[in-house]
């Protein structure tokens, strides 16, 4: 057995933010590959978001802002190394099959490197560009043993549905406010 990143989704926010989102439960890679030929200064919108903050699922190739560790068998971890293989030839153009496995391998040995976490551990990441060169920083995320008080049990977010054309509807400028 070995640990992989698995996607999760916890609201429906990835399908918001991300031109296509992984579906939950798909094993996933950090895929910053996915941008090697593009000036991340020029990014912008989803694709941007998908650079900052996005892990790769490997069933949809949509991406994930949340991923778990998870226990993965040996055939398991085969598929997501063919999966990504294939998806690496046909999608970015490797020069052939045995240089697609090896990019392959190596993402997912990464993506390993990652899981030294108990299972269950949430993983977060954050790409930017530091002195030209593209650097990636992962967090954990775990689950408080005793919630705070105030909350009991309930969730931090929720979604909420408004029903009735009464009710104002807020369409915030992102773009605006994150240029303030």
């Amino acid at each position: 057995m070995t640990r992989l990143p698995r996607t999760l989704r916890l609201d429906a926010s990835d399908a918001v933010v991300f031109d296509a989102a992984a579906e939950p439960g798909e094993w996933a890679v950090p895929g910053g590959f996915a941008f090697w030929d593009e000036d991340p200064a020029g990014l912008a919108g989803k694709r941007r978001q998908a650079f900052r903050a996005g892990f790769l699922g490997l069933g949809s190739f949509g991406w994930s802002t949340l991923v778990e560790v998870a226990e993965a068998t040996p055939d398991q971890r085969a598929a997501a190394v063919a999966a990504l293989a294939s998806h690496i030839r046909q999608a970015y153009g490797a020069p052939d099959d045995a240089a697609a496995e090896a990019a392959a391998q190596e993402e997912i040995r990464f993506a390993e490197s990652l899981c030294d976490h108990p299972p269950g551990t949430v993983l977060a990441l954050a790409r930017s560009i530091e002195d030209g060169a593209v650097r990636e920083r992962f967090r954990t995320l775990h689950r408080r043993e005793n919630p705070h008080h105030d909350f009991g049990s309930l969730p931090v977010f929720g979604v909420v549905e408004v029903e009735g054309e009464d009710e104002p509807m807020e369409t915030p400028d992102l773009s605006a406010m994150a240029r303030r």
